[in-house]
């Protein structure tokens, strides 16, 4: 007797189905024991969870202490006392960490307390006032090192976690997003300011202890390294206004500490502001960019050059400028000794001005 038709793709179904079964119970054991619906919730569709990024960035984020010598009211002997605490990154399996230099500004001895218990004493290899940076060093090996990515590019929007030590309660990690980035308003942009402001702003929460902590990504990348936290007016906080220096950026200040023991910067010694669409059409420039050149330093390159109050600069060796930040990023990466061509716009005339850049000496590492 033949079987229907409908029943022999019944058996076909079943069959299928049970050996489908069998795969994935060998495939997947945990399905013995889970419910398919936890398996498929955790290994398939994934749960709103960071520890990814907290376990693979965790480790690498250290406690720093700093204590300073003090001499004794009387003739006993020098006191010691604790001054500082605040957060590293360990970069490299050579043992540097990159912090706050405000963390270890004041310090005599600083110690880096690592996340699976060593209690490490670190040198201080340089650091860097304008950009609040310093590079420690600790003789350890099998050290965790922090996840990079040099091709990352941090946006608005993005969400980040901020590993640090708050208050000394131990490791912390708070979440939030990239609320900005580029800010440079710490500063002013006046003939005598750094001009090295390129912070991102975070909503993390980012309190005392947290300063040179880890600003990472929901992969565990570094991001940035926490800095401050924004504060309008004196002893009141300002919430979900916090800053980073961004990764790029430190990580090149870093080589910098450690190949020179400082940072070598070109200088030109101008005051600029940008220039809104309103100045633009004042100052005839039509669809060009520049900054307006506010205030020179006396004797410093600019002057020399020739540059005065009220040019506009347009380009520096052909390349535009599209604001303040932008040029003086220019200027910091030519190496001093260097004569670079800066175009401008004096009284409606478009002008080519050699200017031999200079080394920025008012930011000398000095302790």
């Amino acid at each position: 007797m033949r079987l229907p038709q409908s029943l022999i793709y019944l058996f076909q179904a079943v069959a299928i189905g049970l050996v489908t079964a069998a795969v994935l119970l060998v495939l997947f054991p945990q399905l013995r024991t889970q419910s398919f619906e936890h398996w498929w919730r955790t290994e398939q569709v994934g749960v709103a969870s960071f520890s990814y990024a907290a376990k693979r960035a965790g480790p690498a984020v250290v406690n720093i202490y700093t204590r300073s010598f003090q001499p004794a009211s009387s003739d006993a002997q020098t006191e010691i006392r604790s001054t500082g605490l605040g957060s590293g990154v360990i970069m490299a399996e050579e043992g540097y960490i990159l912090t706050n230099y405000h963390v270890i500004a004041t310090a005599d001895q600083v110690i880096v307390a690592l996340q699976d218990g060593r209690i490490i004493a670190a040198d201080i290899i340089g650091f860097d006032v304008p950009t609040d940076l310093a590079v420690l060093h600790i003789e350890a090996k099998q050290l965790p090192v922090i996840p990079l990515d040099p091709g990352l590019d941090p946006k608005v929007g993005d969400i980040v976690l901020a590993i640090g030590n708050p208050y000394n309660v131990g490791q912390t990690i708070t979440q939030g997003i990239i609320s900005a980035t580029g800010r440079s308003g710490l500063s002013s942009m006046g003939p005598d300011s750094n001009g090295r402001q390129d912070l991102l702003q975070t909503d993390a929460a980012i309190n005392e202890g947290n300063s040179g902590g880890a600003l990472v990504n929901v992969y565990g990348e570094l991001v940035g390294i926490n800095t401050a936290s924004f504060h309008s007016v004196a002893h009141q906080e300002s919430y979900g206004i916090n800053f980073a220096i961004p990764y790029r950026l430190a990580h090149r200040i870093m080589h910098q500490l450690i190949a020179n023991g400082r940072v070598i910067r070109g200088y030109l010694g101008i005051g600029g502001t940008d220039i809104v669409p309103v100045m633009a059409q004042l100052l005839n420039l039509g669809s060009r960019s520049g900054i307006y050149v506010e205030g020179i330093t006396p004797a410093g390159p600019a002057e020399k050059a020739g540059i005065l109050a009220g040019d506009v600069l347009l380009e520096i060796n052909g390349q535009p400028i599209t604001n303040v930040r932008h040029a003086m990023d220019m200027i910091a990466e030519v190496r001093p000794g260097t004569e670079i061509k800066i175009s401008l716009l004096r009284a409606g005339e478009v002008l080519e001005l050699p200017v031999m850049i200079e080394e920025d000496k008012r930011f000398q590492p000095v302790r």
